[in-house]
């Protein structure tokens, strides 16, 4: 009874494995295929809606304390750490876009002095937002009520305005999965935004 006993414990621990295994292939899988989707509905409309941002999705996006710099003008960019790497932004066309530092568990967004970025331009809150940043918190929250993910390591973010301006975005609890697809969406995001206010100026 003794032996059956320890295989069974074996097969369990091996069993919960896999499953966070396939949990994290899907997971992955539904990332892409949003940002496919997305793309999609892009090339098909040839340029998104302007959003709405209703009060919901703006108090979910931008923590109170950070909503609005205290100060006018783009945050400043603090001397880099020796564990922390800084990644510029750039455009196809070699343009900067912002400036990303970013460590082991967290990473932040700096515009470029020369961009002014307006949470009301697309893709910015139809995709960036909503389809990635609030999923992984989604996600993790779903984790942390079964159980699977402590409350302490739960991927979240903020979004530091100046009235309608971003000045920083800074997310904490990421993964090295989600460390790439983060920099890949938020360039992609921020270069879509510069070709947006390019046309309508």
């Amino acid at each position: 009874m003794s032996q059956d006993s320890e295989k069974v414990k074996r097969l369990v621990a091996f069993k919960e494995k896999l499953q966070k295994r396939v949990e994290k292939l899907e997971a992955e899988l539904k990332d892409q295929q949003t940002m496919l989707e997305t793309v999609n509905t892009i090339l098909l409309e040839k340029g998104f809606k302007r959003p709405e941002i209703t009060k919901e999705t703006a108090k979910q996006e931008i923590p109170p304390p950070k909503e609005i710099a205290t100060e006018p003008g783009p945050s400043p960019i603090e001397p880099p750490s020796a564990s922390e790497n800084v990644i510029p932004l750039q455009a196809g066309t070699g343009e900067l876009l912002a400036i990303l530092h970013s460590t082991e568990n967290s990473l932040r967004v700096l515009p470029a002095e020369d961009k002014n970025f307006n949470v009301n331009t697309p893709p910015f809150t139809q995709f960036l937002v909503e389809r990635v940043l609030a999923k992984m918190q989604e996600r993790d929250s779903e984790l942390v009520r079964v159980g699977q993910l402590s409350p302490d390591n739960v991927f979240s973010y903020s979004i530091v305005r100046e009235g309608d301006v971003i000045r920083e975005i800074a997310v904490k609890n990421v993964d090295s999965d989600r460390m790439r697809e983060l920099k890949s969406s938020i360039r992609w995001t921020l270069e879509k935004m510069h070709e947006k206010t390019k046309t309508s100026s």
